[in-house]
């Protein structure tokens, strides 16, 4: 069934015998200073003592003030053997969360790393703050605030794995004494345990733990299905125990006849186990047949399979119920033999073999390798390679999170997936949302260290500040000695700033500087984008573009733009608009190419895009009749343009057997898409594969290219590449041009307007 927890000694008069209760401690953990522990125990009771007129418990139940509830957590992070300082974080948590407690009256008493630990616990106090009090359904969303409470628990948790354990301690309590509250009560707190901390127990291979959770979660959620299976296991104990007894027993002399020493013992089901393998498998509770099951320890792993060969030697094994988690650990580190045999009267009857450090592992799980130690601020060298292990496994609990309904699938999105955890240097978690860069974990760290910022190492390496940083990265911030944020940084195209915060700490700072630089600042750029698109200034209205985006003078727009508050593709496209007045005949009216035509890809009102072979009649192969959607490709025909087959169709199968080299890839389009060739200039120093990086940058972009030429001076050794390119939009070819002025070797890129063909 449960774990029923012990009373705590008392004196006559009913209070706690708080240096007795310190010895049936010391019996589980060694405890180097007890005098401490002592003193947090006074504190605790005293601190209870004084506030118990106006305390109000969490589950109404006697016996579960602060004092108490911090004893009964302290003695199951004692049976977890957590050290002494867990131990006394577990004593005070309930008296600094009722707010009896100041933090920092414990920060001065007792350290700050306690002090910090605690701090740790109650940021996960709220993950239980967004279940409707009415239905008992979770209410998430991309902005629930139970998102961000699971994230900051995840952080903590790497950081000192010691929090989660103290917090899981909590709600064990809670669990075990919510019995006498209402029943909505009742069912937030089976709710909240089922959904987050037994899986995050079972994440975290604290077996006991999470059968409780499970158990106790289960007996208020369907109580009707947990007292009918109670009554079937009354029922048939008696006759469960005797049989166990006989399988022990026949165990236990066979092993020791074979010079084996074993520790056998009988294993009941769990409830909530039993229940969920009726309902896995549709079958009768008479059917559940490894209710039945005996435990053996052995002294090692060659025992362990010596041990395995005597069972199946004293009865027949079942076919298919073998599973070896030596050889193959869990995830989560669980490792044993587990088989199932017909036992004694024929019955099913499961065995799990495994080593006393085995089984302490799958009780224990974490707890047993002390993954917290060197997380501290006297952190040894290996403490990073430490954390970065614990990291993994900490990411892997929200698979675990699958059968919560919809908060798994938020845990996936919004906390794993989308965020990002990195460590500075001496080892301490930031995280950050995906994409981040250097530049935005400076501002991260501290908005000077942001204005600072001059380069970056990523585990140990120098890399480029618009680099995206990944899970995992150790992180140092190179500064300088001036605060001298760079204007590229507002770019989006060039990648430096990834995160709000971030762009607007470093728009901040330009908008505080002198407003006529600004102007400057802010002309200067419009005029150098406009020479590199080729517009003339001429056929724009700078007034009339201020005002498209809400600027009353042109010389707002240069200081807002010189300040960072707008964009230069805001700019671009308000310029664009106004083209558009000029020349109705195009969608975008750059006079990209004079003489040439928009393409617009289309085949029976069906937008087709060709990669790599330019404009060409298509039309839809009759055989296999491919819609949007599809995953497609061409075959370019004779006399008839490109023919459009499913992936899968047969004729095409044929066909890039016998004629491979005329089926191209293609893809679907956007219906009515218009693209415009434009001619683009790159001069750079001459190296061996600039053709094939700048390739790379317009597939990146999914530019189709119509032409290319090349043309090298080996006197200056430069080259000059000529490129006819497709592009929707001025923001699209600024884009472009950005990205291809980060390629190394590049001295400019712009558009050529007028050019002849080259």
């Amino acid at each position: 069934m449960v774990k029923v927890r012990d009373d705590h000694p008392v004196h006559e008069d009913g209070t706690v015998d708080i240096p007795l209760w310190i010895s049936m401690i010391e019996e589980d953990v060694e405890l180097e200073n007890p005098d401490t522990v002592l003193a947090a125990c006074e504190l605790a009771r005293d601190v209870y003592e004084a506030n118990k007129s106006d305390a109000e418990d969490d589950w109404n139940q006697p016996g579960t003030g602060s004092f108490l509830i911090g004893l009964e957590m302290a003695q199951i992070l004692a049976e977890l053997q957590q050290d002494e300082n867990s131990l006394i974080a577990a004593i005070l948590y309930r008296s600094v969360r009722e707010g009896k407690l100041p933090l920092s009256q414990v920060k001065k008493l007792f350290g700050e790393k306690i002090s910090t630990c605690i701090d740790g616990v109650q940021q996960m106090a709220a993950i239980g703050s967004r279940i409707n009090p009415r239905t008992g359904e979770a209410v998430l969303g991309s902005d629930a605030p139970q998102v961000d409470t699971v994230r900051k628990m995840l952080v903590a948790m790497i950081d000192d794995v010691r929090v989660a354990l103290i917090k899981i301690a909590e709600r064990t309590c809670a669990i075990r004494h919510v019995k006498n509250a209402d029943r909505m009560k009742r069912y937030l707190v089976a709710r909240e345990v089922f959904d987050i901390y037994a899986p995050l127990a079972h994440r975290l291979g604290i077996g006991h733990i999470k059968w409780e959770l499970e158990d106790l979660s289960f007996r208020y959620l369907k109580p009707n299905d947990y007292k009918t299976i109670a009554n079937m296991l009354d029922g048939k104990r008696l006759e469960r125990q005797s049989f166990i007894d006989t399988a022990v027993n026949t165990v236990y002399e066979k092993l020791r006849a074979q010079n084996i020493e074993p520790d056998v013992k009988g294993r009941a089901k769990h409830i909530y186990s039993i229940w969920r393998k009726m309902q896995r498998k549709n079958i009768e509770f008479s059917q559940v047949y490894d209710m039945r099951a005996v435990r053996v320890l052995v002294p090692d792993v060659r025992d362990c399979y010596a041990a395995l060969g005597i069972v199946h030697g004293i009865w027949r094994n079942i076919p298919h119920e073998f599973d070896d988690y030596i050889a193959s650990p869990k995830p989560n580190g669980y490792r044993s033999l587990h088989t199932a045999v017909f036992g004694p009267e024929g019955k099913v009857l499961e065995i799990q073999i495994r080593t006393p450090e085995m089984h302490e592992e799958a009780e224990l799980g974490v707890c047993a390798h002390h993954v917290y130690k060197g997380t501290d601020t006297d952190a040894n060298s290996d403490s990073y390679e430490d954390k970065i292990t614990w990291l993994r496994q900490v990411l892997e609990w929200h698979e675990d999170l699958g059968e919560a309904e919809g908060l798994g699938e938020i845990l996936r999105t919004d906390v794993v997936q989308d965020r990002l955890y990195l460590f500075t240097p001496d080892g301490h978690v930031i995280d950050m949302q995906k994409g981040s860069t250097a530049v935005d974990f400076a501002y991260r760290v501290h908005t000077e260290i942001g204005h600072r910022c001059c380069g970056a190492k990523v585990n140990g390496r120098i890399v480029t500040l618009n680099k995206p940083l990944e899970t995992g990265d150790q992180v140092e911030i190179l500064t300088g000695s001036e605060q001298r944020p760079r204007r590229d940084w507002l770019n989006a195209n060039y990648g430096y700033v990834t995160t709000s915060k971030a762009r607007a700490k470093v728009a901040h700072w330009f908008k505080q500087q002198d407003r006529d630089k600004n102007i400057v600042a802010g002309r200067n750029i419009i005029e150098r984008e406009f020479s590199r698109l080729a517009i003339n200034s001429s056929e724009v209205d700078l007034k009339h573009t201020a005002q498209v985006i809400n600027f009353h003078q042109i010389d707002d727009m240069y200081a807002a733009l010189g300040a960072g508050d707008v964009r230069l593709s805001q700019i671009l496209n308000a310029a664009q608009s106004q083209l558009g007045e000029k020349e109705t005949d195009e969608q975008i009216p750059l006079a990209l190419s004079e003489g040439r035509k928009p393409s617009v890809k289309s085949s029976d009102d069906l937008d087709i895009s060709i990669l790599g072979v330019g404009n060409l009649l298509t039309n839809i192969a009759s055989c296999c009749q491919p819609v949007p959607g599809d995953l497609i490709s061409g075959y370019i025909t004779q006399g008839r343009g490109v023919s459009i087959h499913r992936d899968d169709c047969s004729n095409l199968m044929t066909l890039r057997t016998n004629d491979p080299v005329r089926v191209v890839p293609v893809e679907w389009g956007e219906k009515g898409e218009r693209t415009f060739p434009v001619d683009v200039v790159i001069l750079a120093y001459d190296r061996s594969g600039l053709l094939r990086d700048f390739m790379n940058v317009f597939a990146n972009e999914n530019c189709n290219v119509i032409s290319a030429n090349t043309r090298t001076d080996q006197q200056n050794s430069t080259a000059e590449s000529f490129f006819t390119l497709e592009v929707s939009r001025l923001e699209s070819l600024g884009r472009i041009m950005d990205k291809v002025n980060q390629v190394p070797n590049v001295i400019s890129v712009r558009r050529n307007r007028n050019a002849k063909q080259q």
